[in-house]
């Protein structure tokens, strides 16, 4: 029996069924098969082409772990708490773009996965999470350790299952990998009862799966396309939205064809950063809260605004209804139920975004033909003297302290355009975003919908699991590394040397922040202890070395290129520096929360005047 989100369809087809091939299977035996239902799970993992799991063993799940033992294909990687091995398979799907595995106990290792899970359904990111259920016969009992993590995860979950009866567990496996693939990419939960993995099955790969109701667009609409084309031909201020559906389209290289075919400026969102790269002329940076002058501006003043993969999230929008306000509005998105969510459009596109631009660009060339290009000369000039005036910058820290805008420029600059950085929530990740310039997809990670803490550590573990020949960073403050750290064991024992940068500037910096500016400096409950004066707790440099890692301390300007030299120069185990920074440092810009982006400040007290002379 398997229970999904909704009662089951019938299985026998209708006109209405999607039927999908699977691709073939990675073992020559791939026809009937007497093994228990455990058996069949690493059997359906290994078909599915899962590389490596991230999990923690438990009673439930137990009988699944004894195969696993035996398998030659399935790396498995012992985390040391649920949520990291969550946030763990996300960062090796982010990197990768390959579904991330974790695995779990019922109960309360079940609900432990729930945080990575809303963070992978909030980013778009595919995931599949197998957990294991008490006994079929125990369900609905309290049974001990029993939750009923379908329930629980159905509003954070692309769709889940409970499988009961053994011989689904094949299908329910390859429906769960083609779904969390596919479409709007996101996390599937597979729920699977004790009773079913102890019992005998015949494990049969499917060759072809049915899925009812599931359809999603991939081929946007030729009217819809060629009407896009005709807006972006002929208006005065146009400004590609570019948000993180580019990313996971791997569709960089066609958003690349489209904006120089074009010649508009683009900005790229906290989860798009490196779609297209910084260096690019037409890239203003990032919207939004945090975002760059120029970019926010581009979006107040545009009179075309063409969103690809992007949501109209409120730390991009601001007060929504003054978004944009005189802008006509192109949407594209996989995902339907995104477009005219937030804000009216006013040519929407449903498709995949890679097909989506690919069919622009020669309508947009045919356009050009008919009426030639538009004059951008104009919108630019004003663009050009927005970047000029209000760039990115900092000033250096009164109290002595290192500008931790200063740290993660030169930890960028230092590690090369090939690195991959993850970042945890806060002030840390908004630098990060800001400050590091990134030149290809896939570079980037974060969690940018959820704003999880604890993120960062794990997720740079599984990235570096799935790219191995690059150097990943994790830059993380000190409130987050606090959540998630005993993944430095993790990291040690099983030989990923991650490299871990503590913005430590002994406080939760973001909620800091925020009371410095809106509750007249009353600093409730932020004072981490961490970093200033002379008690650390912890010293981050002793857990270091506690760990098996490589213990840095960085206190001064003149010593931040070599530590960050000498941690670039450890490759046999991971590399934790404790860069202590200014408490009193602030990202700017910034849009407060609930107001106009027209009232973005560049720094404290001084807002751009939008309708300057040229």
């Amino acid at each position: 029996m398997v229970q999904g989100p909704h009662p089951a369809p019938p299985r026998t087809p209708t006109p209405t069924t999607a039927r999908v091939s699977v691709p073939a299977a990675t073992s020559s035996a791939i026809g009937p098969e007497q093994v228990t239902g455990a058996q069949s799970i690493v059997r359906s993992l290994e078909e599915a082409g899962v590389e490596v799991v991230f999990g923690i063993p438990g009673g439930a799940i137990l009988p699944t772990y004894d195969p696993l033992m035996d398998s030659t294909k399935v790396r498995h990687i012992l985390v040391r708490h649920e949520q990291g091995g969550g946030h763990a398979a996300a960062g090796y799907a982010a990197a990768t773009g390959r579904v991330g595995v974790c695995m779990a106990t019922s109960g309360p290792g079940a609900t432990n996965l729930v945080t990575p899970i809303a963070d992978a359904h909030m980013d778009s990111v595919p995931l599949v999470a197998i957990t294991g259920q008490v006994a079929a016969s125990m369900i609905g009992t309290d049974a001990f350790q029993e939750a009923d993590i379908v329930g629980i995860t159905l509003p954070v979950t692309k769709h889940n299952y409970l499988v009961t009866d053994p011989d689904d567990i094949p299908r329910v496996i390859a429906e769960a990998f083609h779904i969390a693939s596919t479409g709007r990419p996101g996390p599937v939960l597979v729920d699977i009862a004790k009773s079913a993995m102890v019992s005998r099955t015949t494990f049969s790969w499917p060759q072809e799966l049915e899925l009812p109701g599931y359809h999603p667009v991939t081929k946007p609409h030729a009217k819809q396309i060629r009407e896009a084309a005709r807006l972006i031909a002929t208006s005065r201020r146009p400004v590609f939205y570019v948000g993180g559906g580019v990313i996971r389209a791997r569709a960089a290289a066609e958003l690349r064809a489209l904006t120089e075919a074009s010649g508009a400026p683009v900005v790229t969102t906290l989860m798009a950063r490196g779609a297209l790269p910084d260096s690019h002329p037409q890239n203003l940076g990032m919207p939004g809260m945090h975002g760059t002058v120029a970019a926010v501006a581009a979006l107040q003043k545009a009179d075309l605004v063409v969103a690809l993969g992007a949501r109209f999230d409120d730390r991009v929008t601001g007060q929504l209804s003054s978004f944009a306000p005189n802008a006509t509005i192109v949407h594209a998105d996989i995902d339907p139920a995104e477009i005219g969510k937030n804000r009216t459009v006013d040519v929407p596109i449903v498709g995949d975004l890679k097909e989506v631009m690919a069919d622009l660009l020669p309508e947009l060339a045919r356009e050009h033909t008919q009426h030639g290009k538009p004059d951008l000369e104009g919108w630019w000039r004003q663009l050009d003297d927005w970047r000029s005036t209000f760039p990115l910058g900092f000033d250096e820290p009164a109290d002595g302290h290192l500008a931790p805008q200063h740290v993660i420029q030169r930890i960028g600059e230092l590690s090369g355009p090939e690195s991959i950085f993850a970042a945890g929530v806060g002030q840390h990740q908004m630098w990060a975003a800001q400050f590091i310039k990134y030149q290809r997809p896939n570079s980037w990670l974060n969690s940018g919908g959820l704003g999880t803490m604890g993120y960062a550590v794990p997720a740079a573990m599984g990235a570096k699991v799935g790219d191995p020949s690059r150097t990943v960073w994790a830059i993380d403050g000190d409130g987050c590394f606090q959540m998630t750290n005993q993944e430095l064991a993790t990291c040690t024992i099983n030989e990923i040397p991650i490299k871990v940068a503590i913005i430590n500037n002994s406080s939760l910096g973001m909620v800091r922040q925020w009371q410095t500016l809106f509750y007249e400096s009353r600093y409730s409950n932020t004072d981490l202890n961490t970093g200033h004066g002379t008690v650390r707790i912890p010293d981050f440099v002793k857990m270091a070395d506690a760990y098996g890692c490589a213990g840095l301390r960085c206190e001064t300007v003149g010593d931040v290129d070599a530590t960050i030299k000498r941690a670039l120069e450890i490759n046999d185990q991971p590399v934790v520096i404790d860069f202590t920074v200014s408490r009193d440092a602030m990202v700017w810009p910034m849009v407060a929360a609930g107001v106009s982006n027209d009232d973005i400040q560049y720094a404290r007290g001084i807002s751009p005047a939008w309708d300057r002379e040229d």
